[in-house]
């Protein structure tokens, strides 16, 4: 899977001009092998040389216009051509091999069934995996698919079916498209159908999964409907790829993918256990995300990598707000405030960072790196500011002209800039480069100055980091909370203000009014920047956040507090009680779920051994308040019940929950809560490899095989320790799930001491598991892996050696530099 350089695409795209892909395989051999024949049709410059992306196991043969070539043109991962006419046509036979890593052609087998599943994922440069192509965005072509598989599969592509004899399936051609939207999943799928509006609409699950599937599809096909019409009422080109397909499939490296005609989720996204509401929002969420690609990505194409913010930033702007406005799901922005912004502003503070839109994206490694929290999330939070500040109606469009302009083809962040300024009337050359081209966030404060009961003077200050000193433009809420006389807390008033980039803007409109009992800053959400309340206002906070009744308040409040923590301003031991005095009545699941997520981490890293037992006993007593707070059966009991299960060190509870005892009214200990059970149990050294043995004989699935790996890696056992390392490091047979679980289930906090060798091992030998696995599988595998709650200035030391080797991996690198730097932040914290 060798690297593209910039250079390279850009001198490739000089030369050539793709016309069409036609692509038949034939799946039907056992083993680890297919057969790929690929006919390629593109114009070039006359007597000019190219090469294409290609990685066979054999081949078969190759010509060019009629024309053999030699095999031996075929070396480090490419096709190299010469000679080329005006008009060309280039056909190869060859012998491919499947892949277990989620990209290529991935090929599972379901424990549940004996079943095989196929699923085609070239994301960024894995065409060459399938088939000799130009692999790079800007070189869209038509594809047409055909394929022989066993007779009793079912197959589908972006493009619609023609006909189906026997095992052969012929599909029609596509719109242009890019190489890394092609795509294909073929296997004894289960299959669900509709229509809506003229377009044909499928569901796909493995047959493990039927009832399942069947269970769920009329709220999935409900969403799809939805979100459909609201893109409608949007857009003025219509959905542009024919029928809407959405295929949930195994092992899937991403939440899902946009291919045109055939979405692809990770099949997760199909519950077998009773699931949360905010789970099911999230679903929505990236239905309606995914959606949004079929414009900003898939109709409308980046040129290059750089401009990667066109796809996601939109796609999660768009997906956000149209689940929000087109289903049930009303909440998304809260969920978006609280969590996927969290996600951004990490992003955006590590060694890592870099601009929504970088002015260079030198190769596709490089550009694997930059699918982070700042292409997704803080686009899409500068977006949401855009928003606010040209106009709903000016902003639909610019991207309109914008999709006329550009249909089926490229563009860049000039062409859309171009769209939207001549559409709002307004340049927004000073807007993108503060927002769009510089990297890290601004941190504001508010300052207040009273005079008795009211305000003399309220400011809020601006600041930035010392080595990225932008100050921006920012709108912002602020909203003045009291507590009446009934015990309630309510909402005063709320201003929207803009503030320049001077550093220090003065609300003149406050001056006089009567001090709130908690005045919040960025009330609404509508700025992305670090949040600091003043100190009276934060020292209200555990007072009034539970009565409050706006959930995206309350978000913006727990996220702000969460930032301070992580920060080292306030201490572990301040988050862990307000969330012992306020998280029993939250009521927002989501809030629940970010809450705890995030304070067990820090929890995990920021506590000392001594305090860490006396912390999570606080958390697990808020969480059993919670659970005897919360109605039976609702999506509230079960986040607090997780929350419990992970944070409680009371075995006697958790082994009776697994036998039926004592289990809450409403609560169902399904397979997966059953599961965490044992997780939990194994962590504290009272469970078992006979245990989980005998839960995975009671659960032959995907999910059982997964959980079951993550059990025995947390198991406080010399030998399950080194299983399971070896497993991650070495075992290269090991797929891509099955990896990034087990080094999930490895690190425990709880078992430092007999977990301290691995520590330098991780050093040692992670440069080696980056040869075994390749792409996102070897990052996420060397996150999951990474010792981070080994907090100590050994292991910062042995991380900055690491560094300092020639040759590293760039995606080994910015794993270790961004690990290295939360442990910085959780040392300081200690201190």
């Amino acid at each position: 899977m060798p690297t593209l350089t910039r250079a390279e695409a850009a001198e490739r795209a000089s030369v050539v001009d793709v016309e069409t892909y036609h692509v038949d395989l034939d799946v039907t051999a056992d083993g680890d092998t297919f057969r790929s024949r690929a006919v390629v049709r593109f114009r070039a410059e006359a007597g000019a040389a190219t090469f294409l992306e290609f990685e066979p196991v054999e081949i078969i043969s190759i010509s060019l216009n009629g024309t053999p070539v030699d095999p031996a043109s075929v070396g480090d991962g490419r096709l190299s051509l010469t000679g080329l006419a005006a008009s060309n046509e280039l056909t190869v036979e060859a012998v491919m091999r499947y892949s277990i890593d989620g990209e290529g052609l991935h090929r599972y087998t379901d424990p549940a069934d004996g079943n095989v599943y196929l699923y085609q994922h070239l994301f960024i440069n894995n065409g060459g995996r399938v088939l000799p192509c130009f692999d790079q965005p800007d070189l869209k072509a038509s594809w047409q698919v055909s394929v022989v598989a066993p007779e009793d599969w079912t197959v589908a592509t972006n493009g619609m079916l023609v006909s189906r004899d026997g095992g052969r399936w012929e599909f029609a051609p596509t719109e242009r498209i890019s190489t890394y939207l092609a795509s294909l999943i073929a296997g004894r799928y289960h299959v669900r159908t509709d229509e809506h509006d003229g377009i044909p609409l499928a569901l796909y699950a493995r047959a493990a999964l039927a009832e399942h599937l069947d269970a769920e599809a009329d709220e999935i096909f409900e969403i799809t409907k939805q979100c459909l019409d609201r893109f409608h009422e949007m857009f003025e080109i219509r959905y542009p790829f024919g029928h809407y397909q959405q295929a949930f499939a195994p092992e899937f490296n991403f939440g899902a993918m946009e291919y045109p005609g055939l979405v692809v989720f990770r099949d997760e996204y199909i519950p077998r256990s009773v699931i949360t509401e905010s789970e099911r929002e999230q679903r929505a969420n990236v239905i309606a995300h995914e959606m949004a690609h079929m414009w900003f990505g898939d109709l409308v194409t980046m040129a290059w990598w750089d401009d990667l913010w066109l796809n996601e930033s939109f796609a999660e702007y768009l997906g956000t707000r149209v689940a929000s406005e087109a289903t049930r799901f009303h909440g998304t922005w809260t969920t978006f405030a609280m969590h996927r912004k969290a996600w951004g502003l990490r992003a955006d503070q590590r060694p890592s960072t870099h601009p929504v839109a970088p002015s260079e994206v030198t190769d596709t490694d490089a550009a694997l790196l930059n699918f982070d929290g700042i292409s997704y999330a803080k686009g899409a939070a500068v977006l949401k500011q855009l928003v606010a500040w040209l106009g709903d109606e000016a902003f639909l469009a610019g991207l309109n002209a914008h999709f006329e302009a550009h249909a089926y083809g490229n563009a860049t962040l000039a062409d859309l800039l171009s769209a939207l300024s001549k559409a709002s009337g307004r340049d927004l050359s000073g807007w993108a480069e503060v927002w769009l081209r510089r990297a890290q966030v601004n941190t504001l404060r508010t300052e207040v100055r009273t005079d008795g009961a009211n305000y003399a003077e309220v400011a809020v200050v601006q600041t930035a980091p010392a080595d990225y000193p932008t100050l921006r433009p920012h709108r912002v809420g602020l909203g003045l909370f009291d507590k009446g006389a009934d015990g309630t807390v309510v909402r005063r008033r709320q201003l929207e203000v803009e503030l320049d980039a001077s550093g220090r803007t003065v609300i003149t409109e406050l001056a006089g009014e009567p001090a709130a009992a908690l005045l919040l800053l960025n009330d609404g959400d509508l700025t992305y920047a670090k949040i600091r309340l003043d100190d009276a206002s934060a020292a209200a906070v555990p007072l009034l956040l539970p009565l409050i009744d706006d959930s995206l308040a309350r978000a913006v409040i727990w996220a702000a507090t969460l930032d301070a923590v992580v920060d080292g301003e306030r201490p572990v031991a301040e988050l862990v009680t307000l969330v012992l005095a306020a998280l029993p009545m939250e009521t927002e699941v989501v809030i629940v779920e970010d809450v705890l997520r995030a304070t067990r981490g820090l929890v995990d890293r920021y506590a000392t051994a001594e305090t860490r037992p006396a912390a999570l006993e606080l958390v697990a007593q808020a969480t059993d308040r919670l659970l005897a707070a919360s109605p039976a059966g609702s999506s509230g009991q079960l986040a607090a019940a997780r929350g419990l299960i992970g944070a409680t060190a009371e075995v006697s509870r958790l082994r009776g929950w697994l036998a039926g005892e004592s289990v809450p009214a409403g609560l169902v200990v399904d397979a997966d809560l059953r599961w965490l059970l044992h997780y939990r149990l194994a962590v504290l050294g009272a469970s078992g490899q006979e245990a989980i043995d005998a839960e995975l004989d009671s659960d032959r699935s995907a999910s059982g095989e997964q959980w079951a790996a993550r059990c025995r890696a947390a198991l406080p056992e010399p030998a399950a320790k080194d299983a399971a390392w070896n497993a991650v490091v070495a075992d290269g047979s090991l797929s891509n799930r099955l990896a990034e679980l087990t080094a999930a289930g490895f690190w425990q906090p709880e078992q430092l001491g007999l977990l301290a060798g691995y520590v330098e091992r991780y050093f040692a030998e992670m440069p080696e598991m980056m040869r075994v696995r390749k792409g996102m599988s070897a990052e996420r595998a060397a996150m999951a892996a990474y010792p981070d709650v080994a907090v100590s200035e050994q292991t910062r030391r042995l991380a900055a050696e690491l560094l300092e080797q020639p040759g590293l991996s760039p995606i080994l690198r910015r794993v270790v530099q961004d690990a290295d730097d939360d442990m910085r932040r959780a040392l300081a914290a200690r201190g």
